[in-house]
C-alpha cells in the first residue's frame, strides 16, 4: 500500500521530511511506484555521496528494493560501474546500466529532495535465459521493463 494511501491526514512536506530522515539514518532510501503493469523503484540519496540515483522497472517491490540496495551498497564500497558495463549480483542477476534520459520525469521524489542537476542509472535486467529487454525472445513474465535511456555506445 502506498503511504499517502495509509497516512490520509498527512502532506506530502510530512512524507518528504520522512525520506530525509531515512536518507540521514541509513544514506539512502528506495522509493517504490506500485503499478500492475509498470512498476518501478529508485533510490534517493546517492546523490549525496557523489553516485547517480538507481533505478529499475518491472519488479515486484521486494525484488526491486533488494536489487536496488545491493548495487548501492556496492557502489559505496567502491565498486562503481557506469552507462553500457553489464554487472553479475550474488543468486544470478544480470544487469545492464543505462543512463536514465530525463530522471524528472520518473523520480519526482528524489527530484523534489535533491533537486533537478542529478543523473541517474537504470539497472536493467536479463530474463531468466540472459537476454535483455532489447533482445528478440525477452521474457519479462508479463511485467513491462521500459528502458528509460539509450544503451551505452560500448555495450
Amino acid at each position: 500500500m502506498c503511504w499517502q494511501c495509509d497516512h490520509p491526514e498527512k502532506t506530502l512536506d510530512d512524507y518528504l521530511t520522512l525520506l530525509r530522515g531515512k536518507i540521514l539514518d541509513h544514506g539512502w532510501v528506495v522509493q517504490c511506484v506500485e503499478d500492475k503493469r509498470r512498476p518501478f523503484a529508485y533510490t534517493i540519496g546517492l546523490h549525496y555521496h557523489g553516485l547517480p540515483e538507481l533505478l529499475v522497472t518491472g519488479l515486484p517491490p521486494k525484488r526491486a528494493r533488494w536489487l536496488l540496495n545491493t548495487f548501492a551498497k556496492r557502489a559505496l564500497t567502491g565498486r562503481q560501474s557506469g552507462p553500457g558495463d553489464q554487472v553479475s549480483l550474488p543468486a544470478g542477476t544480470r544487469l545492464e546500466l543505462v543512463e536514465v534520459e530525463h530522471p524528472d520525469a520518473h523520480m519526482g521524489m528524489a527530484i523534489a529532495i535533491e533537486g533537478t542537476d542529478l543523473t541517474a542509472v537504470q539497472l536493467v535486467w536479463a530474463d531468466g535465459r540472459g537476454r535483455w529487454p532489447w533482445a528478440l525472445g525477452f521474457d519479462d513474465g508479463h511485467r513491462s521493463q521500459p528502458v528509460l535511456g539509450a544503451r551505452s555506445q560500448h555495450a
